[in-house]
């Protein structure tokens, strides 16, 4: 039985990894690691441990410790910070990874480094510009039309990101996230569309990949930008424009991908995906989705972390069903449905009040 420590295992991706491990055809041994005391008790493995934050010193000597206390054969990390040093430290751990090079996961990590990149391979990306005065602030309202996206260079959910359509709103918001620091960036407004790529590369080739777009945000009217990371619903997608453009932003970066790369895009006003960021070592947190509809990317990936055959992949890119749907929030377990299901509904009340009228 293969025994591996899954990190940050109360939080949603790490538990959607668990799950999926549950609904592969052989058995696991999984121990959680977390560092929040009360994320710990989420944590849906047959072991778990509270651990420092990766700013610890003793950090990775705790991580170390449960490895040979558990046995631990690999290690897989389900967020940001911990992808970022046990990527920087995989030598130093006592089991095996599967991270893509470092280099991929530093520039990866910083989006505006990814744009540079984007940009260099003539990928159609939204102008980006750093700020770090009020001088640049207003250089980047010259050329982005009067009006920008400001977001932080780097972390999930949608970290410190805002539209604005003044310069004063953008002052104010970048003084309340101390953001004048070269950490962050005025971009191109683009449309609210959106779209996934999660993809499992191996020493150059692509294993598997499979496009999702996203239909609405969870709790968007809490966040001041709308976006909050947490999709709220999702529909599996076949688009070989998308395709294209996802394999040639990830080859943009490495030219010999390793590991997952889940690519987020952003629709512009002619209908063509920009990638506006990867998200790399780790799955999405819906990857859930996919396990449920026959596609189990982490089976998928563990699999080749121990270099053993693969699971039967019917073909590369996009072996779900098209138009199936994944709608999910708090307090509740996701629900799996089809946009023909979800259509019909909107058919019979468009009806029910064509009848209503009529009397």
């Amino acid at each position: 039985m293969k025994r591996i420590l899954v990190t940050g295992s109360g939080g949603s991706p790490a538990v959607n990894f668990t799950r999926s491990l549950r609904e592969a055809p052989e058995n696991f041994y999984l121990v959680g690691t977390d560092a929040d005391k009360y994320y710990l008790m989420r944590a849906e493995t047959d072991a778990r441990y509270l651990v420092p934050t990766v700013k610890d010193p003793q950090y990775l000597n705790v991580i170390n410790y449960i490895i040979e206390k558990e046995k631990i054969e690999f290690v897989h990390a389900q967020n940001d910070a911990e992808v970022n040093f046990l990527s920087a430290n995989r030598e130093k751990l006592k089991a095996k990874t599967l991270f893509p090079a470092k280099e991929t996961v530093r520039i990866c990590q910083d989006k505006f480094l990814s744009f540079e990149k984007w940009e260099a391979a003539g990928i159609k990306v939204p102008k980006t510009m750093i700020i770090k005065s009020k001088a640049d602030l207003e250089k980047a309202f010259g050329e982005l039309g009067g009006k920008a996206w400001i977001r932080a260079t780097s972390g999930a959910g949608g970290r410190g990101s805002l539209p604005v359509y003044d310069i004063a709103t953008a002052e104010n918001w970048l003084d309340f996230q101390k953001g004048w620091d070269g950490t962050f960036t005025a971009s191109e407004l683009l449309e609210k569309n959106t779209v996934t790529w999660m993809s499992i590369w191996h020493d150059g080739e692509l294993v598997v990949a499979q496009g999702r777009r996203r239909l609405y945000w969870e709790l968007s009217k809490i966040s001041p930008s709308g976006v909050t990371g947490a999709t709220g619903g999702g529909e599996t997608v076949t688009d070989p424009v998308l395709d294209d453009i996802a394999q040639r932003a990830v080859r943009a970066i490495d030219g010999k991908p390793n590991g997952i790369f889940a690519v987020d895009l952003t629709y512009d006003k002619d209908g063509v995906p920009n990638p506006t960021e990867i998200n790399i070592g780790r799955f999405f947190t819906t990857h859930l989705f996919f396990t449920a509809i026959g596609l189990n990317m982490p089976y998928i990936f563990v699999k080749l972390a121990y270099g053993e055959k693969l699971p039967s992949i019917k073909k590369k890119l996009n072996p779900a069903p098209d138009h199936m749907v994944w709608i999910r929030g708090m307090d509740f377990e996701p629900v799996l449905s089809s946009m023909a299901d979800i259509d019909k509904n909107v058919a019979d009340l468009d009806a029910l009040k064509r009848e209503l009228k009529k009397k």
